[in-house]
C-alpha cells in the first residue's frame, strides 16, 4: 500500500524538494503551506500523487483539518515533516525586537507542537514517522540568538516525542542542517547544502526499515 508523507512548510526550499523526492519514492504527498498559488503548482507537477491544502500550521485547528483530509484523501497518514520555520532579522537581544520573537515562537515551536498533538492519533493507526526541521544552531552556542534556542528546543522536544513514539512502534527524527541554499537567505548560497540534500535525509529517516530508528540526521556543506 502507498505511504503518505504531510510537509509543513511544503510551498518552497526544503519542503517543496522533500515533496518531490517522496513523490520519486512512490508517496503520496500532503502540501502544506499558507501559499496556496505555489502549492497548487507543485502539486499540479506531481500530479494524482500530491495533494495541496492552504494551512497556517501556527493554528491548531487548520493544522488539524489538513491532517484529518490527508488521511481522508489517501485513507491514511504514514508521516509528518514539521518543516515550516521562520528566522529573526534583528539579532540579539538588546536589540532583538520581540514581536519579532513571537511571530518565530509560534513557527518554530509551537506549529511543531501542534503539528505532533494532532498527528498522532493518525501515526499510531500505522506506527508512523514525525519529522522535523532542527539546525546547527540546534547543537550550538551563538551569540544572543533567539532563533538558536528555538531550534535548541526543537532538538530536545524530538528526542522526548521519540521516546514516546516508541511505546507504540513509532518513530521520530530530527534533520540538522548547517546552512541550506533557500529563500530563508536573501543571498543564493550556491555553494552550501541544496535542499535536496535535506529532502534525501528525510527520505532515508522514513524509509529505514522498523528495526532502526534514526533519530537524527546533521548535515554540514562540504565547502
Amino acid at each position: 500500500m502507498t505511504k503518505t508523507l504531510l510537509i509543513t512548510g511544503a510551498s518552497t526550499g526544503i519542503g517543496k524538494a522533500t515533496a518531490f523526492a517522496a513523490a520519486k519514492a512512490g508517496w503520496n504527498v500532503a502540501l502544506v503551506a499558507r501559499s496556496g498559488d505555489k502549492l497548487d503548482a507543485i502539486a499540479d507537477e506531481i500530479g494524482d500523487r500530491a495533494l495541496a491544502i492552504a494551512c497556517d500550521a501556527t493554528k491548531r485547528e487548520e493544522i488539524a483539518q489538513a491532517i484529518a483530509q490527508t488521511a481522508e484523501h489517501f485513507g491514511g497518514l504514514d508521516a509528518l515533516y514539521a518543516n515550516a520555520g521562520t528566522g529573526a532579522n534583528k539579532p540579539g537581544i538588546e536589540n532583538g525586537d520581540p514581536d519579532e520573537w513571537h511571530d518565530m515562537i509560534h513557527i518554530n515551536i509551537l506549529a511543531v507542537l501542534y503539528a505532533a498533538h494532532e498527528a498522532i492519533p493518525e501515526l499510531k493507526k500505522t506506527k508512523g514517522h514525525f519529522v522535523v526541521t532542527g539546525s546547527k544552531a540546534g547543537r550550538g552556542h551563538f551569540k544572543g540568538s533567539v532563533y538558536s534556542a528555538t531550534k535548541w528546543f526543537v532538538h530536545g522536544f524530538a528526542e522526548n516525542l521519540a521516546e514516546e513514539m516508541r511505546e507504540w512502534g513509532g518513530r521520530c527524527t530530527v534533520v540538522a542542517p548547517g546552512m541550506v541554499n533557500t529563500p530563508f537567505f536573501d543571498e543564493p548560497k550556491p555553494d552550501k547544502i541544496q535542499p535536496e540534500d535535506v529532502a534525501n535525509a528525510v527520505m532515508f529517516a522514513i524509509e529505514q526499515p522498523r528495526t532502526a530508528a534514526v533519530r537524527e540526521v546533521y548535515i554540514m556543506p562540504n565547502d
